[in-house]
């Protein structure tokens, strides 16, 4: 049996590299994984090569360490199983299923200490959701969202579904999902939503705004979330804020930019933009809340909401660049993206 590994190489190219199988020290695990997630969103711009040069992976995950450069090892939803364990680590790990941040690869080494163990009524194709979960419950925490409110999420992909799915749980008047591609808007309603929109139809955001009038207030949206990745998207959201609406912005834009229209209502309305990255918690929270906290609550929300409903599409890490070829064309027809490793 071999290691293999992913690596984005350069531009548009990715390779998987074989070598032997690591072994543990005696503070280390084995893990070998089952399945791991592809981000649609961060992922892709690393693959197309739309990210600062020299800038931090990220800080907050130890095998995520370094500068984004090429080749890379990236990623950070994998799901397995623990086979081995070094001489000071306790036995009983042997055969947990687990949850780490850990880039495509096949086998691995890690402390216990950096892996979450599935609870028990978790499947491993719900778990392997945990990342975009968390994003998700740490979005809605940022956003506040208060009961009665028009909210409308821009961007229906995972990370929009699952906000939509997490929101779909409050006492909203209103929720709304937008975007251009049918499957994404038809699962915002199976997930909670109230009504959908492409952004870009008059007749459906005239659904909207009909809708929204029915409320009192100004028919505008009290809440945004501007999750497509698309920085053009924020001109779209701020035409929907009024009088004080907050937007939170969760998507990564990379190296992607666009002139932002702040000359109109936005500087008069006091419309509140906020960034929101689920590396951190807001300070308003760190009096409360912890990272185990917000962990546990995104694993109620995996059973909850049960999100390997969205898996539509499963590679051999074989066939990885056929995965990201296929998700940088626009997958139209397409949610989850997950990469599978054979036991051969």
């Amino acid at each position: 049996m071999r290691q293999r590994s992913l690596l984005f190489n350069r531009p548009m190219s990715v390779e998987v590299r074989e070598g032997p199988l690591p072994k543990p020290a005696p503070d280390q695990v084995q893990v070998a994984t089952r399945l791991s997630a592809i981000s649609a969103g961060t992922e892709l711009l690393v693959f197309k090569g739309l990210f600062p040069e020299d800038m931090a992976v990220d800080a907050s995950i130890g095998s995520l360490s370094g500068r984004f450069t090429y080749p890379l090892a990236y990623g950070y939803s994998c799901v397995g199983e623990v086979t081995a364990a070094g001489a000071g680590v306790d036995p009983d790990w042997i055969g947990r299923r687990v949850f780490a941040f850990h880039p495509h690869e096949s086998h691995f080494v890690v402390s216990p200490e950096q892996l979450l163990p599935l609870p028990a009524e978790v499947g491993l194709e719900d778990g392997v959701f945990l990342a975009a979960m968390e994003t998700a419950v740490n979005l809605v925490m940022d956003g506040r969202p208060v009961i009665g409110e028009r909210v409308m999420v821009w961007g229906l992909g995972v990370v929009g579904l699952l906000t939509t799915a997490v929101l779909g749980r409050f006492p909203l008047a209103l929720l709304a999902g937008v975007d251009p591609v049918e499957r994404r808007r038809q699962a915002a309603l199976d997930l909670g939503a109230h009504l959908v929109s492409t952004g870009m139809e008059p007749d459906g955001d005239g659904a909207v705004a009909e809708s929204f009038s029915r409320t009192p207030g100004d028919g505008k949206a009290d809440l945004i979330f501007e999750l497509s990745g698309n920085p053009q998207a924020l001109n779209a959201a701020l035409r929907w804020s009024g009088f004080h609406s907050r937007i939170v912005i969760g998507s990564w834009y990379g190296a992607k930019s666009t002139p932002i229209d702040l000359g109109g209502r936005y500087h008069r309305d006091r419309v509140a933009i906020t960034s929101s990255q689920v590396s951190t918690l807001a300070p308003r929270f760190t009096g409360r809340w912890s990272k185990a906290r917000r962990f546990h609550t995104a694993w109620q929300m995996v059973r909850t909401i049960r999100p390997s409903t969205l898996i539509t599409h499963r590679f051999d890490i074989r066939e990885a660049q056929s995965a990201y070829d296929l998700l940088a064309d626009d997958l139209r027809d397409g949610l989850q993206a997950v990469l599978t490793y054979p036991a051969d």
